[in-house]
Parts: C-alpha cells; structure tokens; sequence
C-alpha cells in the first residue's frame, strides 16, 4: 500500500470518527444539557437528533420519568412527645435540567441523599405540629399534601426536580412501647365488652319482662273472651232447652229420664241401690 493510500484511508477513519461524535440523540425520556469544555451552553436540550463539537462539546443526559425515592424508616416525637416510627417514599423527576447538573452533577444518588434529607426534616416538622391520633388518621391526608408542597418549593429551587407525591408506607410505635400500648388496648377493649355485656343483660331482662307482661295480658284476654263465649253458650242453650221443655213438658221429662237411665246403666260394673217404687223408675212402672 502506498503513502497516499495509507493517508487517505487515515483521514477516512479520522473523518468517520469526527461525524460520528458529531452526532448525538436525546430520547423523550430524557433531559440533557450541552457542554462546552465544563460549561453549560445549552441548558435544556429537546429531544430529537443534535450535533456538537467532538470533544469541545459533551452532552449529559437524565432519566426524565418518574423516580421514586424510597426512604429508611425513621423515627419522629408528635405533639404529645410519642414516638413514631415512620417509613416513606416520595415521587419526583427532574424538572430544571441545568440547575439539577448543577445542584448534583447529574447524579441521581446524589440527588436522593439530598432530597431524604428534606424530606426527613419536612416529616419532623410536620409530626411534630400534631398528635398522635391526627398523625395515623385524623389529618393524614393533610400532613401528606403539606409536606409535599413544602419539599417541592424546596427542591425545585435547591435540586431543580419536582417533587409529585409523598406518602407514608406506614406509621408504627417503636418496639420498647409495643407491648405496653397492646396491653392498654386490651385492658380498654375488655372494659368496653364488660359494658356492652351489662348493657345487652339489662335490655335482655327488659324485653323478658315485657314479653311476661305482654303474655300475661294476653291469657287474661283470652280467659275472659273464653269466659264470655261459654256463658254466652250456656245462656243460649238454656234459652234452647226451655223453649223446648215450654212445647212439651212431659216428653221433655221422659227424654231427660231415659238420658239418665243410658249414662247410669253404660258401665257393667257400676252397682246402684234404689228402691223400685223410688221416682227414677218412674216411666219403667208407668203403663202410659
């Protein structure tokens, strides 16, 4: 191979390099910023196909979704002075690409050690302005929106990224306190049921006593209607008897004498001492 070729096919390779680092692509994904020997001179790149100086220029590019950063479990005083141990996370991404090269050098390591560290202290301030009960549950939602809009105007204007959500994975007492805490609960569950046991007792006996009320009236009721029904029976059928015995009299007389002989004389056993002549025989010797 000759000189000329050999210097061609060097200025060749030199000239594909050059254009090929003359070349670089930002993803909708991603935040870059464009250096000039350290410097920034294009603050916020836009996605799409660029070019640059080979090694003048360098470009730096950033994750632009949505990260999370997921804190250590930490331990906070409420209003009361309790202890609260307190695991978190927050959602954010880069929002100001040049002051976020600026504030971490690009890092995202670094951006989260400094965001935990916000956020531990906005949690603090937070937990530390309310009580117990309003901190599990009272102003949870609350004490979330106002530590997020507190790190936010924090970290936009310190970090350059923009803090979406915090939340609280969970909210626990610390371990030297479990126990007791568990035994005061049960102790007050037990009172409660003691309560309720006596309150549902008492209503017990009320409804008892007023169902033995109400069965008492009800007997005497249907005693007395049953009452008034019979003697009404009674007085109709001897109402019936005597405007039967008024037609006839004396085949009243007979029929009621031979009802007495059928109901004495229906056993075999059955023994009766009369005299013959005595009025119970009266229409066995009569020839009428």
């Amino acid at each position: 191979m000759s000189n000329k070729s050999l210097t061609a096919l060097i200025v060749g390779v030199v000239l594909a390099i050059v254009l090929w680092n003359s070349f670089y692509i930002v993803s909708q994904t991603e935040r870059a910023v464009l250096l000039r020997f350290g410097r920034i001179v294009e603050p916020d790149v836009k996605p799409g196909l660029h070019m640059k100086i080979p090694y003048v220029n360098s470009v730096r590019k950033f994750d632009a979704r949505l990260l999370t950063l997921d804190t250590t479990t930490s331990r906070f005083l409420t209003l009361e002075k309790k202890a609260l141990m307190v695991d978190s996370y927050a959602k954010w991404r880069v929002d100001d690409a040049e002051r976020f090269y600026t504030a971490t050098s690009g890092m995202k390591q670094i951006a989260d050690e400094r965001l935990a560290r916000r956020l531990e202290a906005a949690l603090r301030d937070q937990f530390g302005k309310r009580t117990l009960h309003e901190s599990v549950s009272g102003q949870r939602d609350e004490l979330m929106a106002q530590v997020t809009t507190s790190l936010n105007r924090a970290a936009q204007q310190e970090l350059g990224i923009e803090v979406v959500d915090v939340r609280v994975k969970g909210i626990d007492l610390p371990r030297e306190v479990n126990r007791s805490v568990f035994e005061r609960m049960s102790s007050e569950r037990e009172r409660e049921a003691r309560e309720h046991r006596a309150k549902g007792k008492e209503l017990a006996e009320g409804i008892r006593a007023d169902a033995d009320r109400q069965r008492r009236v009800l007997l005497a009721e249907a005693f007395r209607e049953a009452e008034e029904l019979r003697g009404d029976g009674d007085a109709r059928a001897a109402a019936i008897y005597a405007a039967a015995y008024g037609q006839d009299q004396e085949f009243y007389a007979f029929h009621r004498s031979l009802q007495a002989y059928r109901e004495s004389f229906s056993s075999k056993e059955d023994v009766l001492v009369l005299d013959p002549k005595s009025d119970f025989f009266r229409y066995l010797q009569s020839n009428k």
